[in-house]
């Protein structure tokens, strides 16, 4: 009995050691799969934006028509300097004629 006793008790100390070895290697196994679960990719490249035609063309559409009211607006404002030119000859002229008939 006292051999059967020794066996037991040994197969108990190996069963033991091989628990601590199988912990051991699954506490490595885990460590390692959240050393690299925490690792951040890398970051990729910035991709590059597609030409939109749309834009461009709604932005020079809004150019042309940017330019064409300035244009129409500096007509505008150099016909009213002439008129507001001859207004004051003319006024100058009656005034003239107005002075010389006293």
């Amino acid at each position: 009995m006292s051999d059967a006793l020794e066996k037991a008790e040994a197969a108990a100390r190996e069963a033991a050691a091989n628990t601590v070895d199988v912990a051991q290697i699954v506490a490595a196994v885990l460590a390692t799969q959240q050393a690299t679960q925490q690792q951040a990719p890398a970051p990729a490249a910035p991709a590059r934006p597609e030409f939109d035609t749309k834009k461009w063309v709604v932005l020079g559409g809004l150019g042309i028509a940017g330019g064409m009211v300035a244009a129409l607006f500096a007509v505008a404002v150099a016909i009213g300097a002439v008129s507001v030119a001859i207004l004051a000859l003319v006024m100058r002229g009656l005034w003239r004629d107005f002075n010389k008939g006293r």
